[in-house]
């Protein structure tokens, strides 16, 4: 065949070199996420290539953490919150407002929160804002980096779309994302105000994780 199409032997099997590990790249990524997820983020690398392992997948312990590492997914996130207030970020966290509200009206409080959506090759992470007495999205940003930008985008256009008063609550867990200085400029410079979960406990932001894991079920999971 290559002699047929004047092709190099080695850029032929160069060529798959840089195609076909992409989808196998994908698969040990995704079964990474799994992982990870089940165990709420408290399992690191060492802990990830073990379960890995038991899975029958053949992977050096150094490549699952550097894909944890580049899918933002390494276990200080939540070993940080468990032992202190005072995350690693080094950003102020917020203290949970939520949970003594009761509301009466839209506009009141707004919940916040992050997931990743596999596609065939990337992950790509949505955001989203939903005013938590109407049960409605406001907001939301697709983005292909795990960054304040995909969080700041989705509450841009929750106000944008909502035009709030002044005194919404906005609530969040304590990621760098909803923690970090340019978020929080944006929530005051909108009369907002900052309130977070409790550090490791994902009960608190529950109605935000349930949106996720139906929208998830109704429309990504059930589409190619």
């Amino acid at each position: 065949m290559c002699q047929l199409a004047s092709v190099s032997r080695a850029s032929y099997y160069r060529h798959w070199l840089e195609v076909v590990p992409d989808e196998a790249e994908m698969a040990i990524r995704a079964a990474i996420q799994k992982v990870v997820l089940a165990h709420r983020r408290r399992y690191g690398y060492r802990r990830v290539t073990v379960d890995l392992h038991r899975q029958g997948m053949t992977i050096n312990h150094k490549h699952v953490l550097r894909l944890m590492r580049e899918d933002n997914l390494l276990a200080i996130r939540y070993r940080q919150y468990v032992l202190t207030s005072d995350s690693r970020h080094e950003c102020e966290v917020y203290l949970n407002l939520a949970a003594r509200m009761t509301l009466t009206g839209i506009n009141q409080l707004w919940v916040a929160d992050i997931t990743y959506i596999r596609l065939r090759i990337e992950f790509v992470f949505l955001a989203v804002v939903i005013d938590r007495f109407s049960r409605k999205a406001v907001g939301w940003a697709l983005d292909r980096t795990l960054t304040a930008r995909v969080a700041i985008a989705a509450l841009r256009q929750a106000v944008a779309e909502r035009k709030p008063p002044p005194g919404v609550v906005h609530h969040s867990d304590q990621g760098v994302q909803y923690a970090c200085a340019d978020y929080v400029a944006e929530l005051k410079a909108n009369g907002m105000v900052p309130s977070m979960s409790r550090p490791a406990n994902p009960y608190d932001n529950a109605f935000c994780e349930s949106f996720m894991k139906t929208l998830k079920q109704e429309e990504i999971y059930c589409n190619q």
